[in-house]
């Protein structure tokens, strides 16, 4: 034992020396820095370390594409666009609406052609949702409608009617002796429609001779029809309308004084046109609505634009016709005509209404139509007017339905939609 004791001396403390080497060496195996540099990247160490600056590593800049800021959305304008062709064909037919007047069921009269219900209209930076008549209803649950103007007012409501009694069929709980003040009621969605028939929106009386009617009448400036500022103060939709009636011999009062006339062409009267006179009457009913004081708080006022007529070769008395079987272009139709005139007077007057009512918490919004129809010269009765409308004369004033009137409603829903339909 005495022997070994030296040995295991020896050999314990090289042993110590060679592990303290092991442990503090920084490669015990270096041989030159470049020999040590291979070893660091032998395959294994390679992946690790690299997945380790791939997780840390800043990225590399100069390989990203960097994408486009979003574009700001612009805002649709329903109202300028084309038509384009559309196989959906009309939501209804004279077989599915019962409510169709003789006058406008183009197809029981005898028209062949069906290519006119094949359009829709597309605006140029948008859709226009197509109508829906239970999304409709839900928005005007509960409340009271009215189409106040003359017989194409009284056309769109027709329109309306057909489209909503796909979902129901309203009851039809009044109807004046003349058929131009009615109210139908939709029991589901507790919702009132209403039919209020005016030539002039202002108050207007013709004048008689030897006790029958002339034609001529003396408008009322400074006051408007009583049939529906009577019904006003109930409604919370009033969609107004008017203008085919000012093409006629009309006297201009306020109060028991004669300020003009149009068509007149007499000595010591001023002479108005036509386009004035709408002027002036559209000023008057915005004027009543904005002063209104037992109106309704969430009444939406809106204006439907001018409805163009479609005559060619003359006028409804002197042999005009339209038997046109498409929609015009952008590019064919006029904006000089005297239609669009009517549309950007109604239109002025409503953006003056408009901007002094909302002052006063007024709510206004418009249905600005007349370009749509500027291009569907296909869509009166024409010869197909039956039951003696228009006196056999071609009907190319009002529209058939089914047909282009009933995107009219199209417009409709999307405007009380974005005007706070559901308002209560």
């Amino acid at each position: 034992m005495s022997r070994l004791a030296p040995f295991l001396v020896t050999f314990l403390a090289t042993a110590t020396i060679f592990s303290l080497f092991l442990l503090y060496s920084p490669n015990p195996f270096l041989i030159s820095p470049k020999q040590g540099l291979n070893d660091l990247n032998s395959v294994q160490n390679q992946t690790s370390i690299r997945a380790a600056q791939k997780e840390h590593q800043a990225p590399d800049r100069t390989n990203i594409k960097l994408l486009p800021p979003p574009k700001k959305e612009e805002e649709c304008d329903l109202f300028k666009g084309h038509w384009i062709p559309d196989l959906r064909g009309a939501m209804y037919t004279n077989s599915s609406c019962a409510t169709i007047p003789e006058s406008k069921n183009c197809f029981r009269n005898g028209r062949r052609d069906r290519d006119f219900l094949n359009w829709r209209w597309k605006p140029e930076k948008c859709e226009l949702p197509r109508f829906d008549p239970k999304t409709f209803l839900e928005i005007v649950r509960g409340k009271k409608m009215a189409f106040i103007g003359d017989s194409v007012a009284r056309n769109h409501v027709e329109s309306l009617l057909c489209l909503l009694s796909q979902e129901e069929n309203p009851k039809d709980i009044y109807k004046y002796s003349d058929d131009r003040f009615r109210i139908w009621y939709f029991p589901q969605y507790d919702f009132t429609l209403m039919k209020l028939w005016s030539k002039y929106l202002i108050a207007a009386e013709e004048r008689m001779v030897n006790g029958s009617g002339s034609g001529v009448f003396d408008l009322l400036l400074d006051k408007v029809d009583d049939k529906w500022a009577e019904q006003l103060p109930e409604l919370d939709y009033a969609i107004f309308s008017a203008g085919h009636w000012f093409f006629r011999l009309m006297y201009l009062l306020e109060g028991d004084k004669l300020t003009g006339c149009v068509y007149c062409n007499e000595p010591n009267v001023t002479e108005y046109n036509n386009s004035q006179a709408l002027r002036m009457a559209f000023r008057a009913i915005f004027k009543y609505i904005n002063d209104c004081k037992n109106c309704k708080g969430g009444l939406l006022t809106l204006l439907r634009t001018f409805a163009p007529a479609h005559f060619e070769g003359g006028a409804w008395n002197t042999g005009g016709y339209c038997n046109r079987t498409s929609p015009l272009s952008k590019g064919e139709i006029d904006l000089g005509r005297f239609d669009w005139e009517l549309r950007s007077i109604q239109v002025e007057e409503f953006e003056r209404a408009k901007k002094e009512g909302e002052m006063e918490g007024r709510r206004f919004g418009v249905l600005d139509i007349t370009r749509a129809m500027l291009m569907r010269p296909d869509g009166h009765p024409g010869v197909h007017w039956g039951n003696k409308w228009m006196k056999g004369y071609n009907d190319c004033v009002h529209w058939c339905m089914p047909g282009p009137v009933d995107y009219w409603n199209h417009f409709l829903m999307e405007i009380i939609r974005n005007e706070g339909g559901l308002v209560s």
